[in-house]
């Protein structure tokens, strides 16, 4: 099912520009989400010289609690309006495929697909440039797609 798209389709580098703007957000949560286990691994009792140890169970948690984190920030705001802080600047919005609002089960299987997407070496993404509609592997998964929106008129 094909329809005419609302407004043209947001081309890979402008998605690449706005995950790599949206990098330095993410990035200050986890550091919020690091500070919360390091503090709270202190509190329990270990030397506060020492740290969360990385491939630990404790370790494990901070990655998944991390991923969470990430994907609540970018699903809120998808949610919100279509766009992350990365995504304003280059006027990208996520859309339904019909080009309507996407709803909450669209947005966490994007979130959850895209993920597969970056940890396969961003093949998800680079996907887009053989689709014949340049949709990436989470846009087809999720049912969703990622739009620019034309210039807004100077008055």
């Amino acid at each position: 099912m094909t329809s005419t798209p609302v407004a043209p389709r947001a081309l890979v580098g402008w998605r690449l520009l706005a995950l790599f703007y949206d990098l330095w957000p993410v990035a200050a949560l986890w550091m919020l989400v690091s500070t919360v286990f390091n503090v709270a691994y202190t509190l329990a009792g270990h030397d506060a010289r020492d740290y969360v140890q990385p491939f630990t169970l404790l370790g494990w948690l901070l990655w998944i609690a991390c991923w969470i984190v990430a994907g609540a920030y970018a699903i809120a705001s998808w949610r919100r309006g279509g766009q992350t802080i990365g995504m304003r600047p280059w006027r990208l919005r996520v859309v339904g495929i019909d080009g309507g609002v996407a709803d909450l089960h669209m947005l966490v299987r994007r979130y959850a697909v895209g993920t597969l997407s970056l940890l396969a070496a961003g093949a998800g993404f680079w996907w887009a440039w053989f689709d014949r509609d340049r949709l990436t592997w989470h846009d087809r998964a999720s049912g969703t797609r990622v739009v620019r929106e034309p210039k807004a008129p100077r008055s």
